[in-house]
Formats: structure tokens, sequence, C-alpha cells
């Protein structure tokens, strides 16, 4: 695959585009870089700026290739705009050169399950809607807290739901839960489908032979490029290659993502809700004389989330825990319970399986395939625990385990475990079976490293932005405020920001650190300022967006979820402000492992290449076209005279510098006055 026809395939799909498209030597340099990286079995990294086209530049080379390709990304819109719009048009255009063919794969939650199905619709009649089979209890194979802590459920409602679910199953061509026309409840969904975490796989499932996700798999496993998200593929990094089909290339965009994500998926998370589930779904499924094990097996539910709750947010199960033995204690003691109960209920369970209901099984047992279908999901499930609490129980010094609290006041807590460094898993497992092309707009310092690529089979390249940074972005740093930690600085910082929204005429997206700060910015500066001030929370974030697109001088307060994936281009938006250099938290777990492991370069290379990534995509919101134009004024004085600020500021677009608020506001102004605000 020579550069050469490479360059030439990229300018016929680009000619193709709307407009006839546009020359993007960045966007050629890349498309040739992967060609090569492909073409040699090597690693490649690439930096690739908004605006660059580089889902076209890794799937025109792809697409030539001739190899099984599999492409991840983190975010849905990503996942669609590949498989809706970048796709189709590489196939359009290049058919006369190869015929390739492509699909979408997603996780099997994602698919109606035709057996849970089946199952749900002779329920959904019965007395009280079966409700407290089909809906009463958390997914046994999700990670949710006790039923207990979720509001109440309206069964009329969810089994309407479920019967047009149900409907929807008997006419759907793929049972992709993105055909449907309404948004179902999630226990709704919950009853319709099935997790990898319990599925028994096709072959002992009555519906294996029509499964919605199993054909969705051939489909993958016949096709040239498979589109995923970066969770699955994670999931099946974790499974040992458990999930896709054997693939030569993996191309894994947003890159920036992609460290946490394996975290997330090579690590264990369990809760007293994943045990009451299973005690839920296991008891009409056991035969009398085993009546007792599903109970046994909530109470220990209740004991291990009485065990995690007053060690919420510090790091457990590791020898020297000053000061909390006895709480460590009474959790390993929970733990163990909790495992002998579960095993016990699974050979409850597979006494049961076959039993005749004469022979003394409990409601609902029998032995037909209904009955067997349960009672293979439920020891799945159970398999898949007990796996994950033999995990916690013999955690080795290269895992770090902890107590996590979430939901409404911390109620949910769950026992969550990882590797405190996913580059040797990754070095094991991934990169001597796939060639990986990494890319992103915003790639973290040593991003190579902590994903354990081989130095010496890894290449890297930044292929820049074709936006012109230099003429129509302003980087502003207040070096006149005081440090964030000291008093008045809120009100320093307020009245920073009053000024600069002011200049810009509204037209502002001011991002935060922590939900306490943008809520007292928004208390203080919708009161004083003439523009409408939208806040997170207020309405769903897409109704948001269009909420701050439509108003004209709008300003759009957020925190963290709106650092990333927000897209607004044209004169909506000309001022993006941070309220302070987003450091990770100093007491969270698993960083804090690194940075003891790390040492004295733990803040050099745990703490800074997260705040220069994350700053890069707060900062990445401002200019999303070639004609957008504005300022980012970063209100954190330490990017202008912290000893670290070169490393933050080269993690940044090539924009002109300046810590003159003159400068700032005059910039701010003509740009509202090319807008016409």
């Amino acid at each position: 695959m020579p550069p050469s026809d490479v360059a030439a395939a990229l300018g016929e799909v680009t000619a193709a585009l709307p407009g006839g498209g546009e020359e993007r030597p960045g966007q050629q340099a890349m498309a040739e870089a992967v060609a090569r990286a492909v073409d040699r079995g090597r690693h490649l990294v690439v930096g690739a700026g908004t605006g660059t086209g580089k889902s076209l530049a890794y799937l025109v080379p792809a697409a030539l290739s001739g190899r099984k390709v599999v492409v991840a990304t983190a975010t849905r819109a990503l996942q669609d705009q590949l498989a809706t719009k970048d796709l189709p048009q590489v196939v359009r255009a290049l058919g006369r050169v190869r015929a390739v063919t492509f699909t979408v794969l997603k996780g099997r939650s994602n698919y109606l399950c035709r057996q849970r199905a089946t199952e749900a619709q002779g329920a959904v009649d019965e007395p009280g809607l079966a409700g407290v089979t089909l809906f009463g209890a958390d997914d046994p194979g999700g990670a949710e807290g006790p039923a207990t802590a979720s509001p109440p459920v309206d069964l009329g409602r969810l089994g309407a739901q479920l019967r047009r679910l149900v409907a929807w199953g008997e006419r759907s061509a793929t049972g992709d839960r993105a055909e449907l026309d309404f948004e179902p409840h999630p226990r709704a969904w919950a009853a319709v489908s099935v997790t990898a975490r319990e599925c028994p796989g096709a072959f002992r499932c009555p519906s294996g032979t029509v499964c919605f996700a199993e054909h969705a798999r051939q489909r993958a496993a016949e096709a040239d490029v498979v589109v995923v998200n970066t969770h699955l593929y994670a999931t099946h990094v974790a499974g040992e290659g458990a999930v896709l089909p054997p693939h030569d290339v993996v191309v894994l965009d947003e890159a920036h993502a992609v460290e946490d994500v394996m975290t997330a998926a090579l690590g264990v998370e369990i809760t007293g809700g994943r045990l009451r589930a299973l005690a839920q779904s296991a008891r009409p499924l056991v035969m009398a004389g085993d009546a007792d094990a599903p109970d046994d097996t909530a109470e220990a539910a209740d004991r291990l989330e009485a065990a995690l709750r007053p060690l919420a947010g510090h790091r457990v199960l590791r020898a020297g825990r000053s000061g909390a033995e006895a709480a460590e204690g009474e959790l390993r003691g929970a733990i163990d319970l909790a495992r002998g109960r579960l095993e016990r209920l699974a050979a409850a369970l597979r006494r049961a399986d076959g039993a005749d209901p004469a022979d003394g099984a409990g409601a609902g047992a029998t032995a037909d395939d209904e009955g067997t279908a349960r009672r293979n999901r439920a020891l799945v499930a159970l398999g898949h625990l007990l796996e994950e609490l033999a995990v916690v129980q013999a955690l080795d010094d290269d895992h770090v385990a902890w107590v996590e609290a979430s939901g409404p006041s911390g109620r949910t807590v769950s026992l969550r475990a990882a590797p405190v460094e996913v580059g040797p898993v990754l070095a094991r497992r991934l990169w001597p079976e796939v060639t990986a092309v990494l890319t992103s707009a915003t790639v973290p310092p040593q991003l190579a490293e902590h994903l354990g690529l081989p130095p010496a089979d890894t290449d890297n390249l930044d292929v820049g932005s074709p936006f012109p940074y230099d003429r129509c972005a302003l980087l502003y740093c207040a070096r006149h405020l005081p440090d964030p930690r000291r008093p008045g600085a809120a009100e320093a910082l307020h009245e920073e920001l009053r000024t600069l929204i002011t200049a810009a005429g509204g037209r502002t997206l001011a991002l935060f650190t922590s939900w306490r700060a943008m809520h007292a910015a928004a208390d203080a500066l919708r009161p004083v300022l003439g523009f409408p001030v939208l806040a997170q929370g207020d309405r769903p974030k897409g109704r948001l967006l269009e909420a701050f697109s439509a108003e004209h001088g709008a300003c759009l307060f957020a925190t963290m979820s709106f650092w990333q994936g927000v897209d607004v281009p044209g004169p909506t938006l000309s001022l993006v402000a941070v309220d302070r250099l987003p450091f990770p938290r100093p007491d969270d777990p698993l960083l804090q492992a690194r940075r003891d492991r790390a040492g004295e370069a733990g803040f050099r290379t745990v703490d800074l290449p997260r705040a220069a990534t994350l700053l890069a995509q707060g900062v990445g919101r401002l200019i999303r076209s070639s004609s957008d134009t504005g300022v980012v004024a970063v209100l954190d004085s330490r990017l202008a005279i912290a000893s670290y600020r070169r490393v933050l500021l080269d993690a940044l677009p090539p924009m002109r510098r300046t810590v003159d608020r003159t400068e700032a506001c005059a910039f701010l102004a003509e740009a509202a006055r090319r807008a016409g605000a």
C-alpha cells in the first residue's frame, strides 16, 4: 500500500464530500503514516488537532489495507458518525478499487434478548405484572446498588413499556436498542436484555439460534471494518479475546480516554445489590429444601454493605492500614461470608436443574426450557461474581482496592479493585497480537508509556490542526488573581468572569472543576449579568446545549462532563473560561496508589499529565470550525507562574498568549462585533 495510493484514495474520498472537500496536509500526512504503520506492523500514536479530519485519515488506509480492522471510539457521537457518515463515504468512493464491508458491534445489553422477551411476554399479564420477578431488583449482571435505594417504580407504566418492547422485538431485524422510537425505563429494558455477565451463550440458551447479539457478532466476524466503543474493546482485552472476532489492526480513537477505560475494564466492582439481585432471581428456581439459600445470600449482601459503608473513599484490603484494622477485618469477614453463601446458592441451583416440581422444586421452578434458561443465567452471573470475589481476596501489590460511594447522598457503596498500572497487562495481552493506531486531538503526555506500548516498535506523530490559532484565538491567563485556595479568591474570580463575559456579549462556556464552584458563580453572576445564565443540572445535557445555541448571548456554566465532547461552532461561543487547573483529587485511591509507586515523580507522572490532557480538552471547546474566533481565559494564576506551567502550555493549541485583561477584553469585543452580538 504505497503512500501515493493512499493519498490518491483520500483525495477521491474528500472530493466526494459536499462542496468538494478541501485539501488538508495534516490529514494526508496522517493517512500516509497510518498506511505505513499497518503495512510494517508498527504501532502509531498520532496527535491530530481539531479540524484535521482524522476519521478519514485512518479509515481510508484501513479500508485499503486488506486487513481485519476494529475501530474503537470513546463517544457514541463519533461511533454514529463513523457508521452513518464516514464509512459509507469511504465505501462509495473506493468501490472501484476495493469492496469494503463494515458493521457496528455493541455490548450484549444493547440488544433485546429474545429469550428474556419470551419469558417477559408470559409474565407481563400475570396478576401484579409479576413485578417482583421482572422489575423488583437490579439487573443481576450489573453493578447497581440495592433496589431499595431506587425511586419507587410504576408497575403499570413499566408493563406498558414492556409490551411495546416485546412487540418491537418481534418485528425488528437487529434488536438494537438505538432503533427504538422511545426511551424505555432502565428496569423495563433490563427485563428484556442481558449483560455479558449473565448470558450463558448461544449453545446453552433456547433462543440462541435467533439471538440478536449473536447475529451481530456474526456480522462482525464477516466485515472488513468493525466499529465498537472503547468500553467494549476493553472488555474484549479483559476477557483475553473473548468478545470480538480476531483482527489484525485496532484504531483507538479518542485515545486520551483509553487508560481510564482499560483500568475500569480490567478491574472489578462488587456491590450488595448484585448479591441481592442474584438471590431474588434464584428464589423461584431452587428446590424447597434449599429455600433458605437465597435469603442467606440476601443477608450476606446486607452485611457486605454494612462493612463497606464506613470505609467509603478509602483504600482497603492491604496490610498496614493504621487505625482501620477492625473495619478491615469486618470487610474481609463479609467477603468470606458472601463467597460462601454464593457457593451454596450455586449448589442449590445445580441441584434444582432438571428437577420435577413434584419432587419439591420451588414455585416456578420447572424442567422446561424457560426454567433452564433462567437457571443458566443465574449460574453464569453467580460464577462471574464468585470470580470477582476471589480476585479481591487475592490482591497483590500490582492491584489496588477501594470503597466508592455513589448515588443520592452516597448511599450506594461498592468495592472496587483495579491494576495500579494497565501498561504491563496490555503489553502482555494486546500489543503482541495487533497493530495499534492511537489518535486524539489531545494526546496525553507519556501515553505510550502508560499503555505499555513497546518503544522500539512505536512511532509518534503530531500533524497539528489546520485552524489558524495564532490569528483566531487568544489564551488569557489571569495572573493577577489570588491563588484559588486562598480566602477571597472566589469573589475575585466572579468579578473577573463578569468583566470578560460582558466584553464577550455573553456567548460564554464557563467550565468549573466542582459543582460547588459552578453553583457559587452562577448564583453570584445571574443577578448582575445582562445575559441568560444556564447551569448544568437545569436541564438534560442535550437540551442545555440546544438552549445555549438558540438563546442570543447565553452563557453556560458547567462541570467536568462538559470539558469533553461538547461541539458548539459558530458565533454562539466566543469565550471559554476555566475556573482552575483541573488537577485530580488528591484523595483518589487509585491515583494515590500510582503516586506511591512513582515516589518523588508522582506529581510529574500522575497528576501533571492528567491535568494537561483535561485542560487541553476544555480549551478545545472554543475553536470548532475555521471561522470560529475567541478567547480562552484560565482564571488560575498558576498557569502563568508555576514551575510546571510549560507542560500545561505545551499541551494547548498554538494560540497567542497574554496576561493582560485589557487585551483579552478587546479581542472579545472585536469577536462580538464581527458576530453581530
